[in-house]
């Protein structure tokens, strides 16, 4: 029964989805829950927010909205400028806060 109609491997081959399709999948998700939790007031995932809209992730390009929640996210720690140019995910540390208070 290699042509079978039930559940068999040929009906998996037809159903392929192509990788960057699932990337993209993935990181529209990634962005829309980080979204979410941003509204919520995480502090760190405005961070992210604004990351993503600067560099495209899982949302057009944007950077008049990446600045927008890098300012809101900035109200409570302005070190998250430092951060404001470098890829989603890095974030400003406890210590980079501390270091710009050591630098005034």
């Amino acid at each position: 029964m290699e042509n079978g109609n039930s559940s068999g491997g040929g009906e998996r081959q037809s159903r392929r989805v192509p990788l960057s399709d699932v990337v993209s999948d993935c990181l529209r998700r990634w962005f829309q829950d980080t979204l979410k939790e941003a509204k919520a007031g995480d502090l760190s995932m405005q961070v992210l927010v604004a990351q993503m809209y600067f560099y495209g992730y899982g949302i057009p390009k944007d950077h008049q909205k990446a600045s927008i929640w890098m300012t809101r996210a900035s109200r409570v720690r302005s070190s998250v400028w430092k951060v404001s140019g470098k890829r989603p995910g890095y974030n400003a540390s406890d210590s980079d806060s501390e270091e710009l208070l050591d630098n005034s």
